[in-house]
């Protein structure tokens, strides 16, 4: 994340952090209209995504080859490869782009339909934090993040369809089969 950014986004997630935590732990917050089954079926929803986002995370981390790192295991300090130890610093992989594409990983199954599925899956995951907690600051805070995931979805979008000329040409940048 380029250094000029760190303003926006702390601003971001600080101010909606204070005025979400406002309203959700205010004595007058008014609970979830279907009380309970409304807060579990949110979290499902939640959680769901949340592991949609982590595994597609993990399939683009292995895209690439993975560089050499110092880790720290036992007491020992060595160069390996891979990712099975206490990491202490990392030389960068390799800079290859690939096309990516489900893995055997059903939540990976989303790039079939859109570009940037871990986008998808973290709006997913904020709209049921918003019906969890059925807040309207928790709302534009949704609203919000999916657009600026949006603008990152079509522009990675774009650069995709540039780079590789035998890209899925079916995959939408954010929302399967509309945006």
């Amino acid at each position: 994340m380029p250094l000029r950014n760190i303003f926006k986004n702390c601003t971001y997630y600080w101010g909606f952090a204070a005025w979400m935590a406002y309203y959700i732990n205010h004595p007058l917050y008014t609970p979830p209209t279907y009380g309970a089954q409304q807060v579990k079926l949110a979290l499902a929803i939640f959680v769901i995504c949340q592991l949609g986002n982590f595994s597609i995370h993990m399939a683009l981390r292995d895209l690439r080859p993975a560089g050499e790192c110092l880790l720290g295991a036992g007491g020992q300090l060595g160069w390996v490869r891979g990712s099975d130890f206490l990491l202490l610093s990392c030389l960068p992989g390799s800079k290859t782009r690939k096309i990516p594409y489900p893995t055997k990983n059903p939540f990976t199954w989303l790039f079939l339909l859109v570009s940037c599925p871990n986008y998808t899956y973290e709006v997913g995951s904020w709209i049921g934090f918003a019906i969890m907690t059925q807040c309207l600051p928790v709302a534009l805070f949704s609203l919000v993040g999916f657009t600026q995931m949006t603008i990152w979805a079509k522009g990675k979008h774009r650069s995709y369809l540039k780079e590789f000329r035998d890209y899925p040409p079916l995959r939408m940048p954010i929302i399967p089969f509309l945006l």
